[in-house]
């Protein structure tokens, strides 16, 4: 990828002249820099290579769901723009003079539980993380579909949520905004409160228990776990309750496995069998 290339078309997009300032943290996921547009303003562009034939309506897609979710007070950062070179999609962002959080602690679990609510009702978008995790539960998506043959510790644990979510009915309905990445280097603070949630590029419809449980995921060292599944179980019931458990589960195998990185796929078997033995105790 050319950056100037790519700078060219920020600038043909938005009306204006873009310079680089440099990296910024977090975005586990594609990199994010932070930009200088001309007359002064700061700004983050996102640039990540193309994955699909609908990458730049997916993008786009996200954008529509941004532009919703900020006019119900959720917040994350406007987007000033998007588009695609031959190579790469982009989209452009206010920046927000914040860094991700180093840790889900109890109070910033709570303000996440209270932005989060800000979803119910308010999907805008026919892009269904709902249904994604019954077929990922149920076996019919591709990605973790072969995850047992990794080794007998993970196969033991995947026929453990199989188990576990035997029999479980297709989701009804999607009524709610779901951010689908809600993991803290996705979470912005300042002096101890939450001022944005960003890498919304996955963002569609479903159940805000989706991202109630990937908080979850990421709360084994903290003492807000309970108060967590006792949202999730009145938002979506035990068995939404076990499938979206199930479908964090899964995925987070996946991903290490993908990688190559041992190291995490051991964390996350153990994660998991205790995630499974909190929601056994809790039906």
């Amino acid at each position: 990828m050319s950056q100037a290339e790519v700078l060219d078309n920020v600038a043909g997009v938005v009306g204006a002249q873009v310079t680089v300032l440099g990296s910024l943290p977090g975005g586990a996921n594609g990199g994010a820099t932070r930009v200088r547009l001309a007359g002064g303003a700061n700004a983050v562009l996102k640039v990540v290579p193309r994955a699909n034939p609908g990458h730049l309506n997916e993008t786009l897609r996200a954008q529509r769901v941004v532009e919703h979710m900020r006019g119900c007070g959720y917040p994350t950062p406007a987007w000033l723009g998007v588009g695609a070179t031959a190579s790469h999609v982009w989209h452009l962002m206010d920046f927000v003079d914040a860094a991700p959080v180093a840790e889900l602690t109890p109070p910033i679990v709570e303000q996440l539980m209270r932005i989060v609510e800000l979803q119910a009702g308010q999907a805008s978008e026919p892009y269904d993380h709902w249904s994604y995790a019954w077929r990922v539960t149920t076996g019919q998506e591709s990605s973790v579909a072969k995850l047992s043959r990794h080794s007998s510790a993970v196969s033991a644990l995947v026929e453990r949520v199989r188990l576990v979510c035997a029999g479980l009915p297709p989701p009804q309905d999607a009524p709610d905004m779901v951010h689908a990445d809600l993991n803290p280097s996705n979470v912005l603070v300042r002096n101890g409160a939450v001022v944005a949630v960003v890498d919304i590029e996955n963002a569609g419809s479903g159940t805000r228990a989706t991202d109630l449980t990937t908080l979850l995921w990421h709360t084994f060292a903290t003492g807000v776990r309970k108060r967590l599944w006792s949202r999730i179980l009145v938002v979506a019931g035990w068995e939404g309750a076990a499938m979206l458990a199930a479908t964090q589960i899964l995925l987070q195998l996946e991903w290490p496995i993908r990688l190559g990185r041992p190291e995490v796929v051991a964390g996350a078997v153990s994660n998991g069998h205790r995630a499974l033995d909190e929601l056994i105790a809790l039906r």
